[in-house]
């Protein structure tokens, strides 16, 4: 082994000569000295880095390595792969040292700085594993996760109820023109009670069957097919989308129900209504709203008499008999939409159901006094008929049908299927019951048949009444497309023939004139 050169003083006292300077110690191992910076112009006191390095030769080739700075901490990766102790400091003993070492390595032909570089590349692996590893377990972790909330996702999914199905179906896929208001009253009275929270996957012909059935034990066959008819429509949306048809393996529950085997053997399932006023029942009816009037201004204490039927209702009825409208159309009406000059009132298609067409309605003498009694009372209103509780609506477009009902309260049932009791806030009497009731209730859109049956018997062509009443016109499109002449002189003649058969039945002591020249 060459005489080694340096000691721990000469290191200490030594003073570079130049900027980079090296002090040889022998074996290869060697001091750089390195200029960092002056540490004040006037002492112009020099301060250098105390560099340990390592020189060796591969064939001609000279390479080295840099151990670290004298008297330093050394590192952790170091102290492993020179065999040193934690925390050794890089004093020329320790220098030497790790020198020994080396040079032991290349005697194996193992070269000091590959030996290194694959140190370093061990640990990168090392720690790579570590990081692949971790990064493995929470991947299992997260897919476990993932697999819980996937089979929970199921699990719901498997167990949607009937409430949710409904809820989804009245979102997105049922628009009536009441804002689906039937729909959310029918379904919470009947049939969400019951079976709402079930599991679709669990409903079954017989669940569905006894819903139905409990509607018909009230007497209400009507109210059975409507809600066949919903349910069915409800379903038939479900077996198209996800996750609804899922649920339904075995297809529309709907499908298996026969509704002529549920209600009554007497109902009618098409129910084609034909209920109509005759003539006494319409002056019974001009009778009954006077005689309450008449008893109202003639009694002495006003506040224990019954009070007589609102102007709103008895020119609606008027209105709706003299025009045959539907009740929708007649309560939606603003007072923009009339014209009392010109004895016109238009019905945008807006209002109109199904929104078929835009009407206008040439108005009679007999529906123009009823307009104006109307607006009498209501012309303060944007609206002919303005809601009591909201700003600036109309009334519910159910509430004249209500009205009507609630003063024919013998045909009325119970849940049970008894005598309906009051309802809160609400007329409970019999005081609208015609001819003694002989002929069933009679409902607004009876008014409409009434009003067509007699424009019929007055000689008025069906195509013409049709019209009236904005029906769809048979005949093919073409035709519709190409004949638009708009019967108005017609349509108006109509008009004023019913309104004057109303007029003298109503009150034919006041149209005597009329009653001679119809004769």
């Amino acid at each position: 082994m060459a005489k080694l050169k340096l000691t721990a003083t000469t290191i200490q006292n030594h003073r570079p000569k130049s900027a980079n300077e090296i002090l040889n110690d022998g074996d290869g191992l060697s001091m750089r000295f390195r200029l960092l910076l002056a540490e004040s112009k006037e002492k112009q006191k020099k301060v250098y880095s105390k560099t340990w390095i390592y020189s060796y030769k591969v064939g001609t080739k000279s390479l080295y390595i840099t151990l670290g700075s004298f008297e330093s901490l050394v590192s952790e990766f170091d102290a492993e792969i020179y065999n040193l102790e934690k925390d050794t400091l890089l004093t020329l003993e320790n220098a030497r040292e790790i020198v020994k070492g080396i040079k032991k390595r290349k005697k194996i032909k193992i070269d000091p700085k590959e030996y290194i570089q694959q140190e370093i590349d061990k640990r990168e692996r090392a720690k790579q594993k570590l990081i692949d590893d971790e990064l493995a377990r929470l991947a299992e972790i997260a897919q476990k996760e993932n697999d819980a909330r996937l089979l929970q996702l199921k699990t719901e999914s498997e167990n949607l109820t009937v409430r949710q199905l409904f809820e989804a179906w009245m979102k997105e896929g049922v628009s009536r023109k009441d804002g689906n208001a039937v729909l959310l009253r029918t379904f919470n009275a009947d049939v969400l009670p019951a079976i709402g929270d079930m599991p679709i996957k669990d409903l079954t012909e017989s669940h569905l069957r006894q819903l139905l059935l409990v509607l018909v034990k009230r007497g209400i066959n009507r109210s059975a097919v409507i809600m066949r008819n919903n349910l069915m429509q409800m379903f038939v949306w479900a077996e198209k989308r996800k996750p609804w048809r899922g649920l339904l393996p075995d297809g529309n529950p709907m499908d298996l129900i026969d509704i002529e085997t549920i209600v009554s053997r007497d109902y009618d399932v098409d129910y084609q209504r034909e209920r109509k006023l005759s003539k006494e029942e319409i002056f019974e009816l001009s009778a009954i709203f006077k005689q309450k009037q008449l008893d109202y201004d003639n009694a002495i204490n006003k506040r224990s008499c019954p009070h007589p039927f609102p102007e709103t209702l008895q020119c609606g009825v008027w209105i709706m008999l003299s025009t045959m409208c539907r009740v929708g159309e007649m309560l939606m009406a603003r007072w923009t939409d009339i014209d009392l000059e010109t004895a016109t009132w238009f019905i945008p298609k807006a209002n109109v159901k199904n929104n078929i067409d835009d009407l206008t309605v040439f108005l009679s003498e007999f529906t123009l006094s009823q307009f104006k009694r109307l607006h009498a009372a209501t012309g303060d209103s944007e609206w002919c008929f303005p809601a009591r509780n909201k700003e600036n609506a109309h009334v519910c477009i159910k509430s004249m049908t209500k009205q009507i009902g609630d003063r024919q309260v013998m045909f009325k049932k119970s849940k049970e299927g008894g005598e309906r009791k009051p309802m809160s806030r609400r007329t409970h009497d019999n005081t609208l019951v015609l001819a003694g009731g002989k002929n069933e209730e009679w409902t607004p859109h009876d008014l409409r048949r009434t009003g067509a049956t007699m424009m019929q018997s007055l000689g008025v062509s069906l195509d013409i009444i049709d019209r009236c009443q904005n029906h769809v016109l048979s005949g093919s499109k073409v035709r519709r497309h190409y004949l638009q002449y708009d019967y108005a002189k017609e349509k108006r003649e109509a008009w004023r023939l019913l309104g004057d058969r109303l007029a003298i039945i109503v009150d034919p002591a006041e149209n005597v004139l009329l009653v001679d020249f119809r004769a």
